[in-house]
């Protein structure tokens, strides 16, 4: 099983299993996550790992990139890590609560970056993002 079928199969378990109201939320929020990893300001997937390891939690990020168990990473966490701004702009574009955008990127944050390496090191180059690009239009093209 290949990246992209890893990626694919473990976001889409995760939005049957919140119906269809559910997978359109997740999707949207993957959808940011795909922003965040592709925003020059932020470097891509190192650079997200490089702002987790500032802010205290290199463990917990270094835990999603090696192959294992991954620690979990609490919506207060995350929204250190990222800042309010970057969370609340997230909650208004796609219409929740700061609260519910921490919440729903702690679950699914831990789940993308492992699935982005699958050996335990992070993809150089546009092999990241190509691969989560590709994840991202197969789940819009789905919630519609």
């Amino acid at each position: 099983m290949g990246l992209f079928d890893s990626i694919a199969g473990q976001v889409l378990g995760s939005l049957t299993q919140s119906g269809q109201a559910g997978a359109t939320q997740h999707a949207g929020l993957l959808e940011a996550i795909g922003g965040l990893m592709n925003n020059p300001q932020i470097g891509g997937l190192s650079g997200l790992i490089t702002i987790f390891q500032e802010k205290g939690l290199g463990g917990v990020v270094s835990s999603w990139v090696a192959i294992g168990e991954n620690l979990p990473i609490s919506a207060e966490q995350l929204q250190s890590v990222l800042g309010s701004e970057q969370v609340q702009a997230i909650a208004e574009k796609f219409g929740f609560s700061s609260e519910e955008v921490s919440g729903h990127l702690a679950e699914l944050l831990p789940q993308v970056v492992d699935k982005l390496t699958p050996d335990g090191t992070v993809p150089e180059g546009n092999a990241m993002g190509d691969t989560l690009g590709s994840v991202l239009g197969m789940l819009k093209g789905m919630s519609r």
